[in-house]
């Protein structure tokens, strides 16, 4: 008995886990570039009463043994990279990656930080930044600026940025976005404010140029949206509070 009560405790705790995770989800639906967590679940260790083919009572093997388990713990929330629609905006500096790769920007550590939002905006000083003000990187690291003067901003799908100053008609460039990508970006850690950074499990960074072999292009005037299902996740949402 008391075993049982543990065991369903064990399963109870799981699915708390399970409940947060999917609640999760459920609130970054309207997030650029948010992905979604699953949880995933391993039993627990086996109780063997008596082992598969051992002899029993009338001197014959047994085809089956009798173990009973001990519940079950939750071992990982693996984060799924699969892509998001892409939403129009016509705003010039909303940029999505139709493919792989992440934008990198440095963090306020001085860290380089990978994501997948490319809602992006100018700074004061006219450089390229995201929505908490953090520079977006070059392939080479450097940073990006644009300047204030700018009166028409086009991306190509290489990440070339060509602009047209005020008083010009001829565009000029004003740098390449570069894109980042890991042999297991489910290793990444996330850092809030939909921001990765690399990890051991992530494998070592690859960076380059959007559209070069293994890169997506970008695509300028859309954001790439959360790929959270609403009603997948609320039938999940129901059966982990079952």
């Amino acid at each position: 008995m008391i075993r049982s009560l543990w065991s369903a405790a064990s399963g109870m705790l799981a699915q708390q886990l399970n409940v947060d995770t999917i609640s999760n989800n459920l609130a970054n639906v309207n997030t650029a570039g948010f992905k979604k967590s699953r949880v995933e679940f391993q039993e627990l260790f086996y109780e063997t009463i008596r082992a598969a083919g051992s002899t029993n009572q009338v001197g014959t093997r047994a085809p089956t043994g009798i173990q009973v388990g001990h519940g079950v713990r939750p071992v990982a929330t693996q984060r799924l990279f699969s892509p998001g629609n892409l939403q129009k905006t016509e705003t010039p500096l909303d940029l999505a990656v139709q493919g792989e790769g992440f934008f990198m920007i440095q963090t306020g550590t001085g860290k380089t930080g990978y994501t997948r939002d490319g809602a992006f905006r100018l700074d004061n000083a006219g450089k390229l930044v995201n929505s908490q003000g953090y520079p977006v990187l070059t392939s080479a690291g450097g940073q990006i600026t644009i300047g204030s003067n700018a009166t028409e901003i086009m991306v190509g799908t290489d990440g070339t940025i060509s602009i047209v100053a005020s008083g010009s008609s001829a565009p000029t460039n004003a740098g390449q976005i570069g894109l980042a990508k890991f042999p297991n970006p489910a290793g990444l850690n996330a850092l809030g404010g939909n921001v990765f950074e690399e990890s051991n499990s992530s494998g070592a960074v690859l960076k380059g140029n959007p559209g070069a072999t293994g890169f997506g292009g970008l695509v300028q005037g859309f954001l790439e949206m959360s790929n959270v299902t609403v009603v997948e996740e609320m039938v999940n949402l129901i059966m982990a509070q079952r």
